[in-house]
């Protein structure tokens, strides 16, 4: 590699120390190429190279603070920093100027540095939709769940062209993003170390950064509600929900607190205990595997619907006839057997391969 730096600006020195010692044990030299000493192995090499590990961590942490000002600065001007843009709104391209240059579509990037994004009202059916999420739950007592279950009984689907869920609802119904603020380092992943929940008090934002689609006091109606709902249940009552639900589905990850009816968002559960580990712990529930698995089936049941579809296409294209029963997605070809489509997920063996 090139030199020092190159192997890895690592905040804790001996981490990239320990990447080296692998490969060295491995019979594999490491040599850095820039020749700023002798990486033999003698205690004068091991000083230089501490101390230059060490050097390359700190320009990483100034330059984080840099980055974190600059990004703040642009937050504040009423930029939008990544991310899409939401159900009801669009991310709007432009320029040094001011001067719009067009919508940016899901994938689609800025190619030009000067160039910023910042966030426009979408069509107005989705607008629409969005007023009606509120209405829905401000004036006629609907949970996030009942909401999420009459859209995709109308076959609308969320900006991703999913089904709704009381996640996807309840985001939209706490997202000052469409009361037109545009707020930032709610999360912080600094320097890779660790995710933080940041406090409210440390949230960049600037007021009235793009044009609103939901009326203020609407908003704040709905984010009263569920303030409300939040400090209705004690600590003893979500952690007897909590331990139903670990019951009823022998398990927990903040996918199904979310999805859960009954009980609060998972991001309530960590504010309340200090974090999902805790409250896992105080209802007896010990993680032992990795739970990403239920997200991913999220997004296969998201596509079951098209894979399923066009297998009918495709029997119907070389002169089939397949009958798909709406209720169970059972496929009937030729009235002579049915065919259950199923979705596997990939996995990865102990030794690397997948199945």
């Amino acid at each position: 590699m090139y030199n020092i730096s190159r192997w890895g600006r690592f905040q804790d020195a001996d981490e990239s120390a320990y990447h080296e010692y692998i490969c060295k044990r491995s019979g594999i030299s490491v040599e850095y190429c820039a020749k700023q000493f002798e990486n033999d192995g003698s205690p004068m090499s091991t000083v230089v190279k501490g101390l230059k590990r060490a050097m390359a961590g700190e320009y990483s942490r100034e330059l984080s603070q840099k980055v974190f000002a600059g990004q703040s600065r642009l937050i504040a001007l009423g930029y939008r920093q990544g991310g899409a843009p939401g159900f009801g709104l669009r991310r709007m391209l432009i320029d040094e100027a001011g001067n719009t240059k067009g919508i940016l579509w899901s994938g689609e990037h800025k190619s030009i540095q000067t160039d910023r994004v910042t966030l426009v009202p979408g069509p107005d059916e989705e607008i629409a939709v969005v007023n009606q999420i509120f209405q829905s739950f401000v004036h006629d007592g609907q949970a996030e769940a009942e909401i999420a279950a009459d859209l995709n009984a109308r076959g609308i689907k969320t900006d991703l062209d999913r089904s709704w869920s009381p996640a996807v609802a309840r985001q939209i119904l706490t997202n000052e993003k469409y009361i037109g603020n545009n707020i930032w380092n709610r999360n912080s992943f600094k320097l890779k170390k660790r995710h933080v929940r940041n406090d409210p008090s440390n949230w960049v934002r600037a007021v009235g950064a793009f044009e609103a689609i939901v009326g203020t006091g609407l908003f704040e109606a709905a984010g009263a509600i569920i303030g409300a709902q939040s400090q209705r249940m004690t600590d003893e009552e979500m952690l007897e929900d909590l331990k139903n639900t670990v019951e009823q589905h022998g398990f927990l990850s903040g996918f199904v607190i979310n999805e859960a009816a009954n009980l609060p968002s998972s991001g309530a559960y960590q504010s309340r205990f200090g974090s999902l580990l805790r409250a896992y712990s105080l209802v007896g529930f010990k993680p032992d595997g990795d739970y990403r698995y239920i997200e991913i089936n999220k997004r296969l049941r998201g596509v079951h619907a098209d894979i399923v579809r066009d297998v009918v296409t495709g029997v119907d294209a070389v002169g089939g006839i397949a009958d798909r029963d709406a209720q169970t997605d059972l496929l009937k070809i030729n009235d002579e057997f049915t065919v259950s489509i199923v979705i596997a997920r990939c996995m990865q063996t102990g030794a690397g391969a997948f199945r």
